[in-house]
Order: C-alpha cells, then structure tokens, then sequence
C-alpha cells in the first residue's frame, strides 16, 4: 500500500484515461509506432483501477479490476458440458478461487481436492505453475495465481451424468455436472 506502481496498458486505442477508485490518473495518447501507454507514477491502494479508451477521440472501450478480498469460494466451468461416451473425450474444467464478491483471489493458493462421480474418471490436474513437479495424476493440485485445472473423461460406452466436486479446506466448494453420450 502507498507504493508507487506503474501501470502499462496495452490498446489498439489512439488513447487511454486510468483512473484507481474513481481518481483519474491523467489521459495519455499513443505516440507513432507506440503499442501501449504507461502511467509511471501510480500509487498502490487497494479498490478498483479502471480504463477508457478512445478512439478517433470518441470512447471505443472500457475496462476494469479489482483488489480481491480473503478467498471464500471455489467456481468451476468445463469448456464443455457434454463429451463423448468413448474414453477419449476430455472436459477441462477451470476452478477459480474467488472471494465473497466473485473476484478471483490470484495470492490464493488453497489445495484443491477433486472427486468424480458417474459415468467418468480425474484423468489429470493442473495449475499451470512451471515449477510444479506433482504428478499430473493426482486428484489434489494447489491453486496456482487462483486456479486450477481438472481434466475429465467419460468411460468408455457408458453414458450418463458426470458429477464433478472440487473442494479445499475453509472454502465453499464447487459442483459441476458433465454429460456423457
């Protein structure tokens, strides 16, 4: 808190304007050949920071992100929620710990436990830390920047619905339904 910490902001705008919790940080423009635009002298406090970008001078994008509280929940999405019944269909599913208000708590790194019930089998988990050298076969995986990944597939010929549970100590946890056919 207090620190000054430069925000870079990546645009195909000709323009930004930062603001942190409602205080505008200045509206700088993109010189030739220039991909981004830099605040050098932003001080860190805790809240919301949040963009527009203009474009031809009329506001073309807006974007925000805020400073997550204590982790309190685990969510889960699969990229898919029907595979195939063939033993080979997978179904990668994200967990994110967030916190009460949603907001993905990326300092979280709580050991994330998964159980598969039904017509489907953990294939392998992940979190995407390069200096992580647990087994991929694992069931538990800890969270990583606040996520995870479970990789699931359906046994071969059978088909039905996939129940899929994450969960880790003092959160609340996740439950997705996958379906085999």
């Amino acid at each position: 808190m207090g620190q000054v910490t430069p925000v870079h902001l990546f645009t195909s705008g000709d323009e930004a304007e930062l603001f942190v919790n409602g205080k505008s940080q200045g509206r700088l423009k993109k010189g030739p050949y220039e991909y981004r635009l830099r605040w050098d002298y932003v001080v860190y406090e805790p809240g919301e920071i949040s963009v527009v970008a203009y474009k031809n001078g009329k506001e073309w994008a807006r974007s925000s992100v805020r400073t997550a509280q204590a982790a309190a929940a685990l969510h889960a999405t699969a990229d898919r929620s029907t595979i195939a019944a063939d033993g080979r269909d997978l179904s990668f599913i994200t967990v994110r710990v967030a916190d009460a208000n949603n907001v993905t708590a990326p300092r979280a790194e709580p050991r994330i436990r998964f159980t598969v019930e039904g017509p489907g089998e953990l294939v392998a988990t992940d979190n995407g830390d390069p200096t992580n050298l647990e087994s991929f076969k694992s069931p538990e995986r800890a969270a990583f920047n606040g996520l995870c990944l479970a990789i699931v597939r359906a046994l071969p010929g059978k088909r039905g619905s996939i129940t899929v549970r994450a969960a880790a100590e003092g959160l609340q946890p996740a439950t997705l339904t996958l379906r085999a056919e």
